[in-house]
């Protein structure tokens, strides 16, 4: 029975909720760098005009030209081409399947007529380093973005500079430690964070040289006021906090949280990367927070890029808006657009230009299409989707939502449980995902340590029709009961994608990484400049290289 007519058998359902019988290509593309091809080329650029170049001699321009050809593969453009569509036919992204299996990522449409906007030759031909008389639509931009998301959250100030979240939350902490070391306020060595607050929440922390202090969750899911109060004391910095959590939770005593940490001398730093159930409903300011962070790849739609080019915002109270890395976009009294250096206070930049600039007008057309109005439908439309998934899915024997009770629901994401259907099949939460993707679907377990048993996390958005969500679990039923009637076949999948199972040990093992392809050739292909000592293999571990001591 093929697989389209077995789902139908197994869950009664027809047409769009049918399984897909999804089969990726396998083209084993070797890297660009592998293509190179002396003498080969995709365009030649005329030289410079003799004019231009007699102007620029003895400019510090002339003195950093280059003396040697940039290292780039010698491809032409068919080769070019034909190597990009291969591995695009490889990828199971966003625009091909209902991508609500990426979990935390919150994963959404991007409207495409956004990319026609950061095509148009003054933003894809703009440069960092222009003068501001040049680019004064794109400080707008800039500036009102900053405003827009100000009035979202209820905060005095915004710096779009971060090129990802991550970044965004790191300059928080730094933010706090300037903002101690300021006032004098030493030592002051915690931060306090919750278990299923984001990972780069305790990671940016310990990186910036503090000591972690993690809560864990009360029965309802959520950290209760009692447990801060425990921890806080006149050695807290800040505390970092994720609201909704990553299981979809909402801590409904936040504001007394936030209240309890001012009363000790500490900051308070709301990781927002899941707002997409709050957009004009609950406003980081109007709880008191001092700093936040927002991920506009996640919450305002911009592309995550695979991993990149994401974008972050750090947010910031008035009374800490000296604190923002600079320069800033200011509007002066004649109605232009400058840039004004950092004050004192500022922390040091974080980017080397002002943000991502195309993913900033991305997010500045989406606020700007949707108005407030749209942007909290955009909220309401992503919870009910959210409890509506979860409703679906509670259909399946052996799997369950975390921390629902009658007094609380997940708000726009559900942190799931397998556990019951592994102790009946042994298959495990990872294994149900590698099968799901044989089924053209994206399915992610959860960040680790894995507190909740065997988790899947699941979160909708507004960007996805009934239709939809019904052809996901559908796939998700078929999937659990293959565990049940042939758990060979689900441990054993993914049989239909252009790459089978990967080694997890050698993806979270930095001794295997190869960052660039002059790193590949020395690691791997013993080419090019000597192995530093450092990675030369011991006898504890002859197969790999030995990590730097900065590891």
């Amino acid at each position: 029975m093929t697989a389209p007519n077995q789902m139908r058998r197994l869950t009664g359902q027809a047409g769009p909720a049918a399984a897909r019988n999804y089969h990726a290509p396998r083209w084993n593309e070797p890297l660009i760098f592998a293509l190179d091809t002396p003498g080969g080329r995709g365009v030649i650029p005329p030289p410079a005009p003799p004019e231009l170049r007699q102007r620029l001699a003895g400019t510090p321009i002339a003195a950093a030209r280059r003396t040697t050809p940039v290292d780039l593969p010698r491809v032409n453009q068919p080769q070019v081409l034909r190597h990009f569509l291969r591995l695009s036919q490889e990828t199971l992204g966003a625009d091909l399947n209902v991508d609500i299996g990426q979990g935390t990522c919150t994963m959404k449409y991007s409207p495409k007529v956004h990319e026609a906007f950061v095509a148009e030759p003054g933003l894809a031909q703009a440069h960092p380093w222009q003068e501001a008389e040049t680019v004064q639509g794109l400080l707008r931009i800039i500036a009102e973005l900053e405003s827009y998301l100000a009035e979202i959250t209820g905060m005095g100030a915004v710096c779009l500079q971060p090129g990802a979240g991550s970044m965004a939350i790191y300059t928080n902490v730094k933010i706090v430690a300037a903002y101690h070391q300021a006032r004098g306020d030493q030592p002051r060595d915690e931060v306090i964070t919750t278990i299923f607050s984001h990972p780069t929440n305790a990671a940016a922390a310990r990186t910036a040289g503090y000591r972690v202090v993690t809560l864990q969750p009360g029965p309802e899911g959520f950290v209760p006021l009692s447990a801060f109060q425990q921890v806080l004391s006149s050695r807290t910095a800040a505390i970092l906090v994720t609201n909704p959590e990553d299981t979809g939770v909402f801590n409904p005593q936040m504001k007394q949280i936030v209240q309890a940490a001012h009363q000790v001398g500490a900051l308070t730093v709301y990781d927002q990367a899941n707002a997409n159930g709050l957009l004009g409903i609950a406003r980081a300011g109007d709880a008191g927070f001092d700093l936040g962070q927002l991920n506009l790849h996640k919450t305002f739609s911009t592309p995550h890029g695979g991993g990149g080019p994401a974008t972050g915002a750090i947010l910031a109270s008035r009374a800490l808006a000296e604190f923002l890395p600079g320069p800033r976009v200011v509007l002066e009294a004649d109605g232009r657009y400058r840039w004004a250096e950092q004050g004192p206070w500022a922390v040091a930049p974080v980017h080397p230009a002002h943000g991502v600039m195309g993913n900033l007008v991305r997010a500045y057309a989406w606020i700007r299409a949707l108005g407030p109005e749209g942007l909290r439908q955009v909220a309401e439309t992503a919870v009910l989707n959210n409890n509506y998934i979860m409703t679906r899915l509670t259909e399946i024997d052996g799997v369950e939502p975390s921390y629902v009770g009658p007094r609380l629901r997940p708000i726009e994401q559900v942190r799931y449980s397998w556990q019951g259907l592994t102790e009946a099949t042994g298959i495990t939460s990872g294994e149900l995902g590698q099968r799901m993707a044989d089924y053209g679907f994206h399915y992610w377990t959860s960040h680790h340590p894995y507190v909740v048993p065997q988790p899947a996390t699941i979160e909708p958005t507004e960007s996805y029709t009934k239709a939809e969500l019904d052809e996901y679990v559908a796939a998700l039923k078929l999937t659990a009961r293959e565990a049940h009637a042939n758990p060979r076949s689900v441990r054993g999948a993914p049989h239909r994608s252009s790459i089978h199972q990967v080694d997890p040990e050698a993806m979270s093992d930095p001794d295997t990484w190869a960052t660039s392809w002059r790193a590949y050739r020395r690691k791997y292909l013993g080419q090019g400049e000597p192995v530093p000592p450092h990675w030369q293999p011991g006898p504890d571990t002859p197969a790999k290289p030995r990590p730097p001591k900065a590891f």
